[in-house]
């Protein structure tokens, strides 16, 4: 049944790339909306048409600045059609497009701009460019930078980089129709960049195929209608906001709205009604803190009604998994329910329109994804990496189970290994790690099973189940991908620092646990004319505490936003084997610590 879903989908892309997409899109759907940009009072709005000519245009432009087929271009901006624009204009120049978290460090971002060899560089304006300013003359292969905004000096503005390729393409379109119908489906689409636990993040290529795939797996198992509206407001380094909001509407014909600041995601919501919602965990907590609040303050008796309506809409979405029984009871209440007030809620908040809303990249609350049941809407995890192009599996609005992941994808083979690994064997795989060989090796077994890192479960309906990362990667409530060795080392580079535990899996930000070194300590106090009795009290000094807050700061300076520590405890204790927070080879324990410092933990995120 695998083999025989992966041949169907393998057949509808055969021969296919984004190029030829975008071609067939545009010439059949010419006067359609594509994109469309906030601007005061409405929408400034791209045909599919005018899309199209702009991104040949870009393609003439990258070419005519000297960038040959097989080149790197990186972009940084927030999600604007500049962004998909410049992207798609890459990709049809033959070169390979590698968006940049903005929240990287400039260390980071060098590394990031060096390793997929980037030669040139489209940046949002000042701010972005403040993050590549200091390591320019790091970046060796980097010959131009391109700013939407604020140019000045050696750097091209947008305007004149549209004008130089409007010039170009008319000079010689064949050039640029040779380039993109050059493109093959096995050739590189982009390369995204994941945090793993060595510090540095790993480049992922991925190719047309693999995304095309995807792309067919998706529209299998959600069903979307053509022609719908998105909204496109998560960062495109992320693969998820890759996915579903650059390459899907190519294939749906969907007019994307962009949403360039998270405080305007509401009225966004509200005004474009989107067919799609993807948001991780974090978004999701947001709009129910928002709509709980909204309900808090209604009159008791509306709130009387309010809570009976979600209790039957939650009991209609729990009926409706896969393994339960709905009942003519629990329909006929939530149908009454949601005449009478859940689906007036769903319209104010923009989802009224919605056949898929998805949550993936760190654990869902229950208790959140019970809310949103309860307004009759069924917020349902996929779960997949950059590696495997994204979600390999998911829930579907027609086959869910509340808790787990989904079921595979479409084509796509899992299983469990002996020791609970979750393992993945499909075209969505990437082929291996950009420059990295031996991590490369570590990713596939001999039989081309990709190894995840996590540890899960099937159940007896073929739903996976997540039960535990194997590996130590922390995945923030908002999706961030952060290794905790990485913030460790930083905070461990002060002297007085023994021993460090990050942590912030599932929450909004990492926090930190921290005990002083036993024998740098001792000295380090008498150097500096403090008198102590034992480690304990010392950890309890003013200046202790000011040097370790300081040492804090340092290590946040070298860490991205999203990796940076926001609260920390100096505990009165040292960690030793035999105190069970470590290993006889001092490495961390880290459950053992989770758990003997869960109090602790906790009220750095209450306070």
């Amino acid at each position: 049944m695998v083999l025989e879903e992966r041949a169907a989908i393998e057949e509808s892309i055969a021969g296919r790339t984004i190029c030829s997409q975008l071609d067939e899109t545009a010439e059949a759907h010419p006067d359609l909306p594509a994109y469309s940009d906030p601007v005061e009072g409405g929408w400034s709005t791209l045909t599919y048409r005018e899309a199209r000519q702009r991104v040949l245009e870009i393609a003439a432009g990258f070419a005519a600045l000297g960038v040959d087929p097989g080149d790197s271009v990186a972009l940084m901006m927030v999600n604007r059609s500049e962004h998909v624009l410049a992207d798609l204009g890459a990709v049809h120049a033959g070169a390979i497009p590698c968006s940049v978290y903005a929240t990287f460090a400039p260390d980071q971002v060098a590394y990031v701009a060096n390793d997929v060899g980037a030669k040139v560089a489209v940046l949002g304006g000042p701010a972005e460019l403040a993050r590549w300013a200091p390591i320019l003359d790091q970046v060796t292969g980097l010959e131009k930078i391109i700013l939407l905004e604020g140019a000045t000096g050696d750097q091209l503005s947008w305007a004149d980089f549209l004008a130089l390729g409007a010039e170009a393409l008319a000079a010689d379109p064949q050039s640029v129709e040779e380039r993109w119908r050059s493109v093959t489906p096995d050739d590189t689409l982009t390369v995204l960049y994941t945090s793993g636990t060595t510090g540095m993040p790993k480049g992922v290529p991925l190719t047309h195929r693999n995304v095309l795939f995807e792309v067919g797996a998706t529209d299998r198992m959600t069903s979307l209608p053509t022609q719908g509206t998105q909204i496109s407001y998560l960062t495109y380094a992320h693969i998820a906001e890759r996915v579903l909001s650059l390459y899907l509407p190519l294939f749906k014909v969907s007019h994307v709205h962009f949403c360039t600041d998270l405080a305007n995601l509401g009225p966004t919501l509200a005004a474009v009604k989107p067919v799609l919602f993807f948001g991780v965990p974090r978004v999701w907590e947001k709009m129910m803190a928002k709509l709980s609040a909204l309900l808090a303050m209604s009159p008791e008796d509306q709130q009387e009604n309010a809570r009976k309506a979600m209790a039957a809409g939650l009991a209609w979405v729990e009926a409706g998994q896969v393994g339960h029984s709905m009942t003519p009871e629990v329909e006929a209440a939530y149908q009454a329910a949601d005449a009478a007030l859940l689906s007036i809620i769903r319209g104010m908040i923009g989802f009224d329109n919605a056949g898929w809303l998805a949550t993936a990249a760190a654990p869902m609350p229950l208790e959140v994804q019970r809310f949103f049941a309860g307004l009759g809407l069924k917020v349902l995890d996929v779960y997949g990496m950059t590696e495997t192009t994204g979600a390999f599996t998911a829930n579907s609005p027609d086959a869910y189970r509340l808790g787990t992941v989904g079921r595979p994808e479409p084509g796509v083979e899992v299983r469990i290994a002996d020791d609970g690994e979750i393992l993945t064997r499909s075209p969505l795989n990437t082929t291996g790690y950009l420059n990295r060989p031996e991590a490369t090796a570590d990713l596939f077994d001999d039989e081309g099973w990709l190894h995840t890192g996590d540890v899960g479960s099937l159940d007896e309906h073929g739903f996976v189940r997540i039960v535990d990362r194997k590996k130590e990667l922390i995945i923030t409530a908002g999706g961030e991908n952060i290794s905790p060795a990485n913030i460790e080392n930083y905070l461990k580079e002060h002297a007085l620092i023994g021993q460090a535990l990050a942590f912030g899996d599932g929450k909004p930000y990492p926090v930190a646990i921290l005990t002083l070194d036993g024998e740098i300590a001792p000295g380090w106090a008498q150097a500096n004319g403090i008198t102590f009795t034992d480690l304990a009290d010392l950890a309890e000094h003013p200046d202790v505490l000011k040097t370790v807050e300081a040492a804090v700061e340092a290590a946040n300076e070298k860490l991205a936003r999203v990796q940076q520590v926001k609260r920390w405890r100096l505990l009165p204790v040292e960690w030793t084997a035999e105190t069970e927070e470590l290993t006889p080879s001092l490495k961390l324990k880290r459950r053992v610590i989770h758990a003997k410092y869960a109090e602790i933990i906790e009220e750095m995120y209450v306070q």
